[in-house]
């Protein structure tokens, strides 16, 4: 049995990467913080499609629920490890800085850059000692660009570039391999509230993308085929910003 954890994989860009995980092969690890009902939803789309999964639930900015959950099932899987993770928790909370309040900035980077630090300290040792993993991160154009009015985001999305690139360099000779993941305007419930009429003109593929779309890539990224890339930044933002 080969193990997926994707954080945050209940809903939008985080339920396409475990269906196509299941798809791939994997038993497919569903995080997710509070949503048992869209947790159990991906669950079942994945079943429907012939693969298998379970759900488990902690804040990937609590250390003491990922050590208990994630804890807990390792010693109940002695022997096997999870060798794919997919760090895609996030959260936005967008606001022009003169406005932000202290929660508006650190619930942002907490979710981003301390659930990745978490999550993936408390794996890669097991891939380092089976000389075998992929780390995948979820990054957003805004951490290449920069986007007004997410300060915080950009910032959080940033820093999991440069945290992509520093580990790459950690553990590229145990055969682990760490990329991240940038889309640009994905149709998901973050994106819901945009004006896509006006923002698709700024696309030369004049479309938002969609989240099987990336979750193509991050498939890819998953398999063995992708064992030369390491260290890398893929966008997916249909040309808006390369």
């Amino acid at each position: 049995m080969k193990y997926a954890l994707v954080t945050g994989g209940s809903r939008g860009i985080g339920r396409a990467i475990s269906i196509k995980l299941a798809e791939q092969g994997y038993y497919v690890l569903i995080n997710y913080r509070s949503n048992t009902e869209e947790a159990k939803k991906t669950l079942e789309i994945i079943k429907e499609n012939n693969g298998n999964g379970e759900i488990l639930k902690f804040d990937v900015t609590q250390i003491d629920e990922i050590e208990n959950v994630l804890g807990s099932w390792k010693k109940q899987h002695e022997g096997e490890y999870i060798e794919v993770l997919v760090n895609n928790a996030g959260y936005s909370k967008d606001l022009l800085m003169v406005w932000m309040e202290k929660e508006d900035w650190t619930r942002v980077i907490d979710t981003t850059l301390n659930g990745f630090f978490f999550v993936t300290r408390m794996l890669l040792q097991d891939m380092i000692v089976n000389k075998y993993g992929r780390i995948i991160n979820i990054a957003s154009l805004s951490g290449i660009k920069g986007l007004p009015g997410q300060t915080n985001y950009s910032a959080a999305k940033a820093g999991i570039i440069g945290a992509t690139k520093a580990l790459a360099q950690e553990i590229g000779k145990k055969r682990v391999t760490v990329n991240a993941v940038a889309p640009g305007f994905i149709t998901t419930d973050m994106t819901e509230n945009l004006d896509e009429k006006e923002l698709k003109k700024l696309i030369p593929l004049n479309r938002f993308g969609k989240p099987e779309e990336v979750a193509d890539l991050v498939q890819f990224l998953a398999s063995e085929k992708s064992g030369y890339i390491t260290g890398e930044v893929i966008n997916i933002n249909g040309g808006l910003y390369t």
